[in-house]
């Protein structure tokens, strides 16, 4: 196994001539070679993005004499004499145009990838039906798969393009977005996000987007079995005997230490294997050289002989008592065990008035980014220089520099664009391989994995097999709950320790339970490392313990929503780990704003059913989360710096990396109110580890929160300067000029001439810098303490329809109440709704990654855009005192309550329960028949 990208067409360039975007263009090409390619690599067209380099994703979608086609699939040479149409040139059309105003509009871009696909498809569709149907918007965009929006802002988008001659309106309609606020009032709009417009024109610079002239490709040699002695030939030999291929590194070749690991004490992960791989996909050597060269190289050439080995293949076989140890130093294959304990559980169970016992289990969930990890790399004396595709710049500096055995000042890390991360582009993909490579021979390097090599190597969500006891009073109060849980983490620790600790506080759900004991292991198996996937570990416990819930409910005779209601948390009750959190605790609102609409939802399905005559039945279920915002119970700050440059603009460096959850809006709307400076006068510095203070990584729903805190406090700091400097009072309002800045005091008026102010160290006339943490304590030996200083709540209502005689499962529509405490800007806190539910819907209805199988984009079904029902989001705002104005994350929140909601209205339709997910159509059909079965034999 191996490779960056399959081998290349045929050797022999032969000249092809066509139009690209309104221009004659000719290249020298194989005729075979992929138009993809020809567009990125001939032509500069980057705005093609490749996600799959099958047909699959839809990202590369071009027009071809006006039809749309996916240009990974199109050989150049059927190009000949036709007209191609890239995202680049959509903005030369009128329809094109409109299109990419609407997508700003409606926030219908987040991470990017997909955009110039779902754009030039929308073009195709627009230019033939200038007034579709929703329905025929979701054909037409069908073939473009979105991990991060949830389709319904695209087709918002598109349907408002269709009825519109020209432009957009500012906020003129609903998820629409303003395109300037005036000085102070940022926080709250519907901004247009500041990076949208690269995203909408093609112009952003994702990591395969850039390199340097002449730069050597790097392809990773990897295991083709999950366990494998191997040995190596003479290597030496194999470069001389093969032009163009520069090098062949392993192990040995790692100059510092062979080991990283975003946790450092658990660190354990090599760059390259030594002698037994423990894992499909694990690297065992890199091959560097002329990119069509090692390309088109046979991975039999490579002289290394293999010897399958035992492996351990799931979590019983891992845990058996004579089951060897996957890692010598972890005893029972267990990584680690989290531990919340509060109460007497037993004794409180004993006592409870009713008691439910259940088993769930979850699979393995690939993350499908529709960009695939890709960068390079390059050698400037003694420092090394790595631009790719990161969620960590910091964690990443600091594990290159311990590989490379050099100091972190010593190692560059500038972030691209993200085309989706969702936790697994925390850990290190690329840049190990590109580091050795380029300090060793000196010479840029470029890597770009395959969609296939992304599946197989890359992290996925934890697979969990809960165990979960829960008792109430008669009159519904909860009084215990016992959640036991084993997550699969894979060969290698990646965040299997965050999951561990982080499920125990949460397992309990957003609710008072006064008896609580919550135990977690993280096991080693033999299988491709789990990491960190949208919360941590929380979806999987949220669909036990939700599902657990209703059960309760349906006990005492409650409704399953006024169950919740009566033991949600409130402001005064203590949590799980004894926290009271005070002000800020919104889930209460949250579920009382669903109560209308759950009535009624509950009502008509029940009108349905009961005039049912075929296989259809309808249900509707709900399910409430909370999500601690930041690390568990560590460190967790961020800096940010502001600087105020002479011409009277603001430069921002926060290196808050943004995977299109929006931070590099968010961050600047909140620290331009509290500068009080009208947006436009802020310049955004990206999170290149030169340039740019720590802002530590974006996961855990952390950058709105810490990033945002810091961003503000930066901003109030530099005001605080700029009035003293002026000599006026707190009250003064700042007008900021071309070279000057008018202070407007009650009674007076100054004007500052920053041209003729000294610069400091930063080359700023004012530099300003904020560093903000969360406050948290450690948790004691039973899970007591402070582990966050901030919750997000929420809760969703699925209403759902299935087809019981084929199991099918079709999702209505999703109602999503979040307490987000501040929405800083509206729209882009919808689209991590809609886009949390999408993949929720997955988690509940279709996705599970098995290792070795299905390691592409066609067999790994994600949801696309006719899957997604309409969502309607709530948005609560219960400010957090600790907060930027109130605010709290969203990112993880929004995907947590999606799957219970959805298997809660599963069991409400059809009144059975899908213990294992997910609730695929032959898992349900299974459930109905032996629900059917075990009626009949409760009769006979």
């Amino acid at each position: 196994m191996a490779g960056t990208r399959e081998p290349s067409a045929e050797a022999g360039g032969q000249s092809i001539a066509f139009r690209v975007n309104g221009r004659d263009v000719v290249v020298s090409s194989s005729p075979l070679q992929r138009l993809s390619r020809v567009l990125r690599e001939e032509l500069g067209l980057t705005g093609t993005k490749v996600g799959c380099d099958a047909g699959d994703c839809g990202a590369c979608t071009v027009l071809l004499d006006g039809d749309p086609v996916c240009a990974c699939l199109v050989a150049a040479g059927q190009a000949e004499g036709c007209e191609v149409t890239t995202v680049e040139g959509l903005a030369d059309t009128n329809v094109g145009a409109r299109l990419q105003q609407a997508f700003l509009t409606h926030g219908a871009a987040q991470c990017g990838a997909c955009t110039p696909g779902m754009l030039v498809a929308a073009t195709a569709l627009l230019e033939r039906n200038s007034a579709p149907h929703e329905n025929e918007v979701m054909d037409a965009i069908g073939g473009v798969l979105c991990r991060c929006t949830g389709y319904r802002k695209i087709i918002a988008a598109i349907l408002d393009a269709a009825v519109k001659d020209a432009g957009v309106k500012e906020n003129g309609s609903a998820g629409g977005a303003a395109i300037s606020p005036g000085a102070g009032a940022a926080v709250g709009k519907r901004l247009v996000r500041l990076d949208g417009k690269q995203k909408v024109d093609g112009s952003e610079i994702f990591g395969a987007d850039e390199t340097p002239a002449s730069a050597l490709a790097v392809r990773a040699i990897r295991s083709p079995y999950h366990r494998a002695r191997f040995h190596f030939g003479d290597l030496a030999a194999f470069v001389r005997d093969h032009p163009g291929i520069e090098a062949v590194f392993t192990a040995k070749d790692v100059p510092g230490k062979n080991c990283y690991g975003v946790i450092s004490k658990f660190a354990d992960q090599p760059v390259f294997a030594e002698r037994e791989a423990r894992h499909r996909g694990e690297a065992i050597a890199a091959v560097v050289g002329e990119a069509a060269t090692v390309e088109a190289l046979e991975v039999a050439d490579l002289p290394v002989s293999w010897e399958e080995l035992p492996s351990l293949s799931d979590i019983d076989a891992a845990l058996a008592a004579e089951a060897r140890l996957i890692h010598e130093n972890r005893p029972g294959n267990i990584l680690v065990r989290g531990r919340v304990v509060h109460g007497d559980v037993d004794k409180a169970l004993a006592a409870a008035d009713e008691v439910v016992e259940a088993e769930y289990e979850t699979g393995f969930i690939e993350h499908a980014y529709i960009e695939p990890e890709a960068g390079f790399a390059r050698r400037v004396g003694d420092q090394i220089e790595i631009q790719a595709c990161t969620q960590s710049p910091y964690m990443d500096r600091s594990d290159i520099a311990a590989i490379l055995g050099i100091a972190p000042e010593r190692v560059r890390i500038i972030p691209t664009a993200v085309g989706g991360g969702f936790g697994s582009k925390l850990d290190l993909s690329v840049q190990p391989f590109l580091a050795v490579a380029a300090w060793h021979l000196g010479k840029p390097v470029r890597m770009i994995y395959s969609r296939t090599e992304s599946i197989v190597s890359t992290t996925k969500r934890h697979p969990a097999r809960m165990r979960l006891r829960g008792g109430c009073s008669k009159d519904g109060k909860l009084v215990a709950l016992d959640f036991a849980a084993d997550f699969n983490t894979g060969a290698y620790s990646s965040w299997g320790p965050t999951v561990s600790a982080r499920v125990p506080v949460h397992a309990s759900g957003p609710y008072y339970v006064p008896h609580y004991r919550a135990l977690t292991r993280a096991v080693h198996t033999n299988l491709v490392p789990a990491g960190a996937f949208r919360g941590f570990g929380v979806p999987q416990a949220a669909i036990a313990q939700e599902q657990l819930y209703d059960e309760l409910a349906d006990r005492v005779g409650i409704d399953r929503l006024e169950f919740r209601i009566l033991n949600a948390l409130d402001d005064h009750t203590p949590t799980v780990t004894g926290q009271v959190l005070g002000e800020g605790v919104g889930i209460r609102a949250c579920l009382e704003a669903l109560r209308p609409k759950w009535q009624t939802a509950r009502r008509d399905a029940a009108e349905f059913n009961s005039n049912a005559i075929g296989a259809l039945r309808r249900g509707v279920g709900v399910a409430g989360m909370w999500y601690g915002c930041g690390n568990t119970s560590l460190p967790n700050p961020s800096t940010v710096r502001i600087g105020l440059k002479r011409d009277g603009r603001i430069a921002l460096h926060q290196g808050a990396v943004d995977i299109g959850q929006g931070s590099n809006t968010i961050v600047t709307q909140i620290c331009a109110d509290a500068l009080g400076a009208p947006i436009e006068r802020f310049d955004l510095v990206s999170g290149d580890t030169s340039i740019t203070p720590d802002c530590g990584k974006t996961s855990a729903s952390r950058q709105t929160l810490v990033t945002g805190k810091a961003a503000q406090m930066a901003g109030e700091k530099l005001r605080r300067a700029i009035l003293k400097l002026a000599g006026a009072c707190d009250c003064a309002t700042l007008l900021f000029n071309d070279g000057g800045i008018t202070v407007r005091d009650t009674d007076k008026s100054h004007t500052l001439a920053l041209r003729d102010l000294p610069l400091d160290e930063y080359g700023y006339v004012i530099t300003s810098e904020a560093t903000f943490d969360p406050p948290t304590s450690p948790l004691d030996e039973n899970g007591q303490g402070v582990p966050y200083a901030v919750f997000g709540f929420g809760a969703h209502m699925a209403e759902i329809e299935v087809d019981t005689e084929l199991g099918t499962v079709r999702v209505l529509k999703v109602t999503a109440a979040h307490d987000v405490g501040r929405a800083i800007n509206p729209t882009l806190i919808e689209g991590q709704i809609e886009g949390g539910v999408a993949q929720g819907l997955g988690m509940a209805l279709m996705e599970e990654f098995f290792p070795g199988k299905g390691e592409n984009l066609h067999d790994y079904l994600i949801p696309s855009a006719g899957d997604i029902p309409p969502v309607e989001s709530i948005l609560i705002e219960d400010p957090s005192p600790i907060g930027p104005f109130g605010a709290k994350g969203i990112g993880e929140q929004a995907v947590i309550p999606t799957a219970p909601a959805i298997l809660n209205a599963l069991h409400d339709a059809i009144g059975v329960r899908v213990r294992k997910v997910p609730a695929t159509p032959d898992r349900v059909r299974a459930a109905i028949l032996a629900a059917q079965k075990e009626k009949v034999d409760a009769r006979g």
